[in-house]
């Protein structure tokens, strides 16, 4: 009858919980979900008083986050993991106490004091007031989750705006002709993309004289001591140029400087190198070294992005390949292996090629990075990376994707294709399965479109091919191509034992009917067997 009872009561107390989770879920910080948490408290259990403090795991002082009352149970924790997400009443169960740790190790310790009618906390009171703690744990989760979202999207909208800015100083500096105009706007650039206080560039030339040009012009260089500096030197028949930035500037004060800092200023620099060595030349060759450079940069950011080696994967074999039909690739390949122990595997194609296609890439690659962490729905995941994708591309350019993330396990796979060529099953009984669920290219559109995911199985002895279009589309000098029909005969007659051994036969197979035509498009591959 008491559990009945405990039963009959909670079942009312559910919609008051679906309405505390959504009020909490709606705070911007940890002080405003502790206002609103007093309110809900209060209200549910009529109370005369609800005391919440928290403090970091290795902090000794814990702070109140609702008044200036002092926290009276210190003695109380002193055994967190034995305390932990217990309900704790005083001798004549008039007040309740708990403590929890939220998922970034904070620890909340929440006080409920009498209440009004002077009644003791009963047994059903104690399994609400643990919910709610459940609730407000979860809504924490969401509150920090909804934090590095923000974080994350003004970070991928920053370093794709520090890119094009890039790209508008080189075309800037190809227009100046070399002397201290094209130095100051070369450093004056540096400093604004990298966020830096101030610079120098010292030209040194070969009798040991010394000029130097500064920025802002009233900054005295090295005074006060410079705690943080960058610097990037290139000589030019005899002559050195050595650029110098100094303390980079954040919301949390001077910090070190990062690794994009050193390849912008690198990339700047280098910019520079061009235009005094094209100087020399005509305008013609100035502009074509120029575009070299640019493209020399896109192609050293790319070759961060795609892997030098796919991880191992136990009970499996796989190899993928990226071939270019220009300096730069519009192709994406790689593996992820994820927290849980599962592995992602990821192709995509942009369309058109060289810088735009490649910033393309760098956005798709930085945000897959970090939307694999969240441990989110592939659906979801596609949505958000559409919405990024539409954001940071022109109308004509989109990315066709596709994502397999496999449990090596047991060979379960989630797969979504966004406008991708269609992935592909070899089964036992060599028939051929094509998956090409999901929705429309990212960056098309950005109505909400749903994406919807495939879940299958990957048996021993079965195998998965990801390819680009590159491959069923190369032509030889009659503008024939090799088409999916020769590609699905090949996947079917050709099985290896070893998955770089195909990777190698099917491009060579691709060669064998282009008879050696300039290639038209980036060929991309992944092939997957499971042993």
């Amino acid at each position: 009858m008491a559990s009945d009872l405990i039963t009959e009561k909670l079942s009312f107390q559910v919609k008051s919980f679906q309405e505390s989770f959504e009020i909490l879920t709606n705070s911007i910080s940890l002080n405003g979900m502790a206002k609103q948490f007093d309110k809900i408290l209060r209200g549910n259990f009529f109370t005369t008083k609800v005391n919440i403090f928290h403090r970091d795991k290795n902090s000794p002082k814990w702070t109140n986050l609702i008044n200036k009352n002092v926290f009276q149970h210190q003695s109380e924790v002193e055994n967190f993991d034995e305390l932990a997400l217990k309900i704790v009443a005083n001798s004549d169960s008039s007040e309740l106490f708990t403590i929890t740790k939220l998922i970034d190790s904070k620890l909340i310790a929440i006080v409920l004091g009498k209440k009004f009618d002077g009644t003791s906390y009963s047994e059903i009171d104690k399994i609400t007031f643990q919910i709610f703690i459940q609730i407000f744990d979860s809504a924490y989760q969401v509150l920090l989750s909804r934090g590095k979202e923000k974080k994350l999207i003004f970070s991928l909208n920053n370093r794709v705006s520090q890119l094009y800015s890039l790209i508008d100083t080189g075309i800037e500096i190809s227009k100046i002709r070399f002397g201290n105009d094209l130095l100051e706007l070369a450093l004056s650039r540096a400093i604004a993309l990298t966020n830096s206080s101030y610079g120098r560039i010292k030209v040194t030339n070969k009798k040991g004289n010394i000029d130097e040009i500064h920025f802002p012009p009233n900054i005295i260089y090295g005074k006060p001591k410079v705690k943080f500096r960058l610097i990037k030197k290139f000589v030019d028949v005899g002559i050195e140029y050595e650029f110098t930035l100094c303390e980079k500037e954040s919301r949390e004060g001077i910090i070190q400087f990062e690794d994009t800092d050193e390849l912008l200023l690198g990339a700047i620099a280098r910019q520079v190198q061009a235009a005094i060595e094209n100087d020399r030349a005509n305008k013609e060759a100035l502009e074509n070294e120029t575009m070299k450079r640019e493209l020399a940069v896109a192609a050293s950011i790319q070759k961060r992005i795609l892997p030098e080696k796919l991880p191992t994967i136990d009970g499996y074999d796989i190899s993928g390949i990226n071939i270019p039909s220009k300096e730069v690739s519009g192709d994406y390949y790689n593996v992820f292996k994820l927290e849980d122990g599962r592995y992602a595997v990821i192709v995509a194609d942009v369309t058109g090629k060289g810088m735009p296609a490649a910033l393309l890439v760098s956005t798709l690659d930085a945000s897959l990075r970090s939307y694999l962490d969240f441990h989110i729905p592939l659906s979801e995941m596609a949505v958000k990376m559409n919405t990024i994708i539409y954001k940071s591309s022109t109308a004509d350019k989109f990315i066709t994707f596709l994502i397999a993330v496999l449990n090596p396990e047991n060979g379960d796979i989630d797969i979504i294709n966004a406008g991708h060529n269609p992935a592909l099953i070899l089964r036992k009984n060599n028939k051929i399965e094509k998956i090409d669920a999901g929705g429309v290219a990212f960056g098309m559109f950005d109505m909400g479109l749903p994406f919807a995911s495939e879940k299958l199985n990957l048996k021993k002895g079965e195998r998965l091919f990801i390819f680009s279009d590159g491959i069923p589309e190369a032509m030889d000098k009659k503008e024939v191509e090799y088409t999916d029909e020769r590609l699905e005969k090949y996947f079917v007659e050709v099985k290896p034992k070893s998955a770089s051994e195909f990777i190698s036969s099917i491009v060579a197979d691709v060669r064998s009917h282009t008879k050696g035509e300039i290639q038209s498009d980036d060929i991309t591959a992944l092939y997957l067997i499971r042993q």
